[in-house]
């Protein structure tokens, strides 16, 4: 509440002391000086492609990777998880030298490639949509074995439709991991004003000569649109997910 009411103040009125909810004056200008200082819109266009496309994949490949492990039965299935569930703990921080020497070999450097790619492959998602796969009764399978259904119309047309609640909650966790990443872009992104996503762009409202923190917040409101947008249109799956997500399963 404070850093939306204090996005209506001038800059020296930020730090007020005693702390004030309004202003003088509402400024509504500042809104506007947000995309004078900064190309803005063009940062708020490369977070909504990062993340997007980045959410994309993450729920395609989440998705085919939980229902092999969820549903098919295979040797050393289980064993074969708790090895991908190994790379959880891992930080990220220790994979960023190795991720961008490779990405330099690929000649991926400020690219829109190293910025979706490089983290849309790991178990999270996985393990996720994995205990709810796993949660379904396997008879829906069989039956629809019965029916005629391969693998790949089993999983497209009996357990992904089910699972909608939970690719609700992972789409919006992956997006707003992207939407929210800093320090890879920060490494990967030679070139801010082309390429730079939102938390870089934020950092140019800080200069030499202090910052202009009237527009860093107003600049912060603007940012949290397309979340809040994400919530609130996948919010009756979201519930649902939220209660069924995680159940234990075979």
């Amino acid at each position: 509440m404070f850093t939306f009411t204090s996005s209506f103040k001038s800059n020296n009125e930020v730090f007020q002391q005693p702390p004030t909810f309004f202003g003088a004056e509402l400024r509504w200008q500042n809104y506007v000086e947000v995309f004078e200082f900064a190309p803005f819109q063009r940062y708020i266009w490369n977070g909504l492609v990062v993340s997007v496309l980045g959410t994309i994949i993450v729920l395609a490949v989440s998705a085919l990777s939980a229902y092999a492990f969820g549903i098919l039965r295979w040797r050393g299935r289980d064993q074969s998880m708790l090895a991908y569930l190994g790379t959880m703990m891992i930080p990220q921080e220790v994979l960023m030298i190795p991720m961008f020497l490779v990405m330099a070999q690929f000649g991926w450097i400020n690219t829109w490639q190293a910025l979706i790619l490089p983290w849309a492959f790991g178990a999270f998602g996985t393990f996720l949509l994995r205990q709810f796969f796993a949660s379904l009764p396997y008879e829906l399978v069989e039956a629809s074995r019965v029916d005629g259904c391969h693998n790949w119309t089993t999983f497209w047309r009996v357990i992904l439709p089910l699972a909608k609640p939970s690719l609700a909650v992972l789409a919006v966790w992956t997006f707003l991991t992207y939407w929210n990443s800093f320090l890879w872009p920060l490494i990967i992104v030679n070139n801010v004003s082309e390429l730079g996503t939102v938390p870089l762009g934020l950092q140019t409202f800080f200069g030499e000569h202090g910052a202009a923190w009237n527009l860093i917040l107003a600049a912060s409101v603007i940012s949290m649109a397309p979340t809040l947008l994400i919530v609130i249109l996948l919010q009756k799956h979201l519930v649902k997910g939220i209660a069924t997500v995680g159940l234990a399963g075979r």
